[in-house]
């Protein structure tokens, strides 16, 4: 696989972890780096801070002793403020701002951010201008297809962010109305693909080895973007990198391997964000791992009533000694 080059960062593969707010936290970003990732990029954080002393903003700020190279996704609406909350990123260990212009909710598209911005691209414009100018690092940008079937402008804008000097781009293959319904456009990322020349990655429903693949021939894609696939599933990044290297894919992984990542996972979340959210954050997660095992369902209906530490890690524990017994699988 050809090297992927972000500003003066080398990545040692395609395949990135996509932002994703509540999930993509430091315990998570580690364990995902560990098990295959080339890089992964942090929660979204708002633009404005003087929202950065809630709790929530305190836990995504501090951004030393990750390994390198370290993304930090800022939102907003504002150039100056998003220029700013660049600008303090960086001094707290930053070293690529990415600017979100992909996200659909409506909490953050109402504040005219997200990929509401796609709709005005003059604003666009000014962003990413302000963001370059205020910063020494790398500045990456998310966006989607377009606002809307019937205006998909994101060639404009992947142009105007070539224009701009943005590093490196990152395309949903969907619009914002789309949310994330349908199949994903990758005719669309071909398209923005061909229309510059700074690396663009695809972003949608890549859910393994095979698809992967197919993505990248069918885009032409400098590299891959995966979210959802990746929630309680982190090896698929190893799985990914060996199938591209290969054409081979890995033996499935077992319950019997899934036991000590989900443990690792666990002891991470507790440790950093304390017991009592901890173990609160820690059930989503629980549920995802075990998503495809049998018995899952009734499991994490207990799980979920745990509230404490060891109770959450006894429980774990006893689930998979019932399925070491019979040798049980989990699904790809």
């Amino acid at each position: 696989m050809s090297a992927v080059r972000i500003g003066p960062y080398t990545l040692p593969n395609r395949l990135i972890l996509a932002p994703m707010a509540g999930v993509t936290d430091r315990p998570f970003r580690a364990l995902c780096r560990r098990l295959g990732a080339g890089m992964t990029v942090s929660e979204m954080l708002t633009s404005d801070v003087r929202l950065w002393n809630s709790r929530k903003s305190r836990l995504r700020l501090p951004h030393e002793d990750e390994p390198e190279p370290r993304s930090v996704q800022i939102a907003g609406g504002d150039p100056q403020m998003l220029a700013e909350a660049a600008r303090r990123n960086v001094e707290l260990g930053a070293q690529i701002i990415d600017i979100n212009m992909g996200c659909p909710a409506k909490k953050v598209c109402n504040k005219a951010a997200g990929s509401a911005l796609m709709k005005n691209e003059a604003l666009v414009a000014e962003i990413l201008q302000a963001v370059v100018a205020a910063v020494e690092v790398p500045v990456t940008l998310k966006i989607r297809t377009g606002w809307d079937r019937a205006n998909r402008n994101g060639i404009a804008v992947a142009r105007l962010a070539e224009q701009a000097g943005i590093a490196a781009l990152a395309v949903h293959g969907r619009t914002r109305a789309d949310l994330y319904s349908g199949e994903a456009e990758y005719d669309t990322i071909a398209a923005i693909k061909q229309a510059v020349s700074i690396p663009v990655f695809a972003n949608g429903d890549i859910d393994s080895p095979e698809k992967a693949r197919r993505v990248l021939d069918a885009t032409g894609a400098d590299g891959l973007l995966i979210g959802r696939a990746a929630q309680g599933r982190p090896w698929i990044f190893r799985e990914i990198e060996h199938y591209l290297r290969t054409g081979e894919r890995l033996p499935a992984v077992t319950a019997a391997e899934v036991e000590p990542v989900l443990l690792e996972h666990l002891a991470a979340l507790h440790l950093f964000y304390g017991e009592e959210l901890g173990v609160r954050i820690a059930r989503k997660h629980v549920g995802w791992y075990l998503a495809t095992l049998s018995g899952a369902g009734e499991f994490r209906a207990r799980f979920n009533r745990l509230d404490s530490t060891d109770a959450q890690n006894t429980q774990v524990r006893q689930f998979f000694a019932e399925r070491h017994d019979d040798g049980e699988g989990v699904a790809a």
